[in-house]
């Protein structure tokens, strides 16, 4: 009897300290722990945060839709019904109510150089010019408020938008006669130096093309001041580094820039491209990403990857600090490069460009050098991901990845191939086969659909630029993203790209059988994009245990939403709260 009082008694404390000390305490501090203590079925947490009267689409194959959900210490506690949730309100708990919106999981964006887009956009921006004058207007502008023998930095230019012509030094060297200057092509694969950046790297017409890269030249032989993927480095040595603060500052203002488009997690390709030297990766993790990650200024989830050349630097990173550096930082993987842009003509191809006809474009890297150290990174359990756009780029990565699987076993090691624009017919088979990710851009489309059929020819064009359908089809990841700052870092409108398929100044669908739907194009910006780094324990949908990570749309019907895909970003949570608007 003395047994059964003893045991009623302690059953009355609990049961006290479960209704009692939470209604007492409003940090959720007493009723974590005391969840631990009580045995399982007597204790059900209360919700910090309740996201009510919405269409939530929750990117969560086993309850696509929701129309509330409970968050709680930052991570999602329940979703369903209001009636089924309303049990976990308690005096404090915030209520949002959404008013019939509709509510995705933040936006994951696979592919960006975060850095560099920030620090682009301090500088002279060419994006959207269309005409030789105002690309000239704006490099005399940008010399008439700089310091004589000062750097004149640019980027975003593409030729196509004016007709394809490509700019050399003579257009800008008038306007910029003591001032060195260079600008990169919008794919960041193909520069443009004025003659006083030129004869400073004393490039001349005895000058060779480096390995992986070429010197454009005059009919005569004379630089015409364009430099492609590895050449670039021959100006770029040459370019006063970046300080630290502007680092920092450029990193500050990409992140919140992304929080205005709903991004919540980046893949960041850092500030590594062909010709970049490969220690500016491992001088932004250190420089930026810790530092901002210990003064508490991280505002965006960032999964960062590194030169392929650096993979031992990673691998004895990750054993000291693991994977998940923060909630706020992962150690994703290495990153290499196969070729260089269409737009650019240095994409790998099997036959040449149609208005080029000795041109098939540029291996980046060397086949054995790539296998080598794709194989050592893989054995010591990295991820890595290759660059490869030209259709010859992407077999000759799939063979590599193929190779280093047989040599080095099964496992569940997710390659990626970044772009994967032009494919052979029965490639986009082996993406499937293989379980390669396919990290795509669908805003690139956009840029590409002209130029893509007066480089290849319109049958090799429509047959085998883009096919995002297909690659799904074949049981493919299809991870989304921007690529920013080479297309802007916007998923909604890169997931309207992918639903319409409408490149600019044109009224009808480019390949319009490679269309994806609003949820495929959503899943691919948010649980395909988080497998495809393997966060999808934690983050990529709004699902129970995950971060309670989420964005409001302006969108109030889900069948309109997916007729038109036009929407617009209304706000933006992190761990259940609010980081825009700010």
């Amino acid at each position: 009897m003395n047994g059964l009082r003893l045991t009623i008694s302690a059953l009355l404390v609990l049961l006290l300290a479960v209704f009692a000390f939470p209604i007492l305490y409003s940090d959720h501090w007493w009723s974590t722990r005391l969840s631990s203590l009580v045995p399982f079925g007597l204790y059900s947490p209360f919700a910090d945060l309740i996201v009510k009267n919405g269409i939530v689409y929750t990117s969560d194959s086993s309850l696509p839709f929701a129309d509330s959900f409970a968050v709680r210490s930052g991570r999602i506690l329940r979703v369903g019904n209001y009636s089924d949730i309303k049990e976990l309100v308690r005096y404090g708990t915030v209520e949002l109510d959404l008013g019939g919106k509709v509510v995705v999981p933040g936006f994951f964006d696979s592919h960006v150089h975060l850095i560099f887009g920030g620090l682009q956009m301090a500088r002279v921006e060419f994006r959207g010019v269309n005409r030789r004058d105002e690309f000239v207007k704006r490099v005399k502008e940008a010399a008439a408020n700089s310091e004589p023998g000062s750097w004149i930095m640019g980027g975003g230019w593409n030729n196509d938008l004016w007709g394809g012509e490509l700019p050399i030094a003579s257009w800008i060297d008038e306007a910029t006669p003591v001032n060195p200057v260079w600008l990169t092509r919008m794919d960041g694969h193909m520069g443009l130096a004025n003659s006083v950046a030129l004869k400073a790297a004393s490039i001349t017409s005895l000058s060779e093309d480096p390995e992986g890269g070429a010197i454009l030249r005059t009919s005569v032989g004379e630089p015409t001041g364009l430099l492609v993927d590895s050449a670039m480095k021959l100006v770029l040595v040459l370019i006063p580094g970046v300080s630290v603060e502007e680092r920092r500052n450029a990193f500050l203002r990409a992140s919140k820039y992304a929080l205005t488009k709903g991004v919540t997690t980046v893949v960041d390709f850092g500030r590594y491209f062909p010709g970049a030297p490969v220690e500016s990766s491992w001088e932004d993790f250190s420089d930026v990403y810790q530092w901002a990650d210990s003064s508490r200024k991280m505002v965006v989830r960032v999964c960062l990857f590194f030169p392929l050349e650096t993979w031992s630097l990673l691998a004895d990173m990750t054993k000291k600090l693991g994977h998940a550096v923060s909630q706020w930082i992962y150690l994703g993987g290495v990153k290499a490069f196969a070729d260089g842009s269409l737009g650019s003509s240095s994409a790998l191809l099997h036959e040449p460009y149609m208005d080029e006809a000795q041109n098939w474009g540029l291996q980046v890297t060397d086949t054995e050098k790539l296998f080598n150290l794709t194989l050592a990174s893989d054995k010591s359990g990295l991820q890595v991901a290759v660059h490869a756009i030209g259709d010859k780029a992407n077999d000759l990565v799939l063979d590599v990845f193929e190779l280093v699987n047989t040599a080095n076993g099964v496992r569940d090691r997710r390659f990626r191939i970044e772009h994967a624009q032009h494919l052979k017919p029965g490639t986009v088979n082996r993406f499937g086969q293989q379980g390669i990710i396919a990290s795509v851009q669908p805003d690139h489309l956009l840029d590409d659909a002209d130029s893509a059929v007066k480089k290849l020819g319109k049958d090799r064009a429509d047959k085998g630029s883009y096919l995002f359908r297909s690659l799904l089809e074949s049981k493919t990841t299809l991870a989304l993203g921007s690529d920013w700052p080479v297309a802007d870092i916007d998923p909604l409108g890169s997931i309207r790209t992918a639903m319409k398929r409408i490149p600019r100044g044109s009224d009808h669908a480019w390949i319009p059988s490679e269309r994806l739907s609003l949820t495929e194009a959503l899943n691919a910006y948010t649980i395909s994009a988080a497998h495809a780094v393997f966060l999808d324990k934690d983050l990529g949908s709004l699902s129970p245990g995950k971060l309670a990570d989420f964005v409001v749309l302006s969108a109030d019907s889900w069948n309109q939403l997916a007729a038109e895909g036009s929407a617009t970003v209304v706000s933006t949570y992190l761990s259940g709260t609010r980081a825009y608007p700010w």
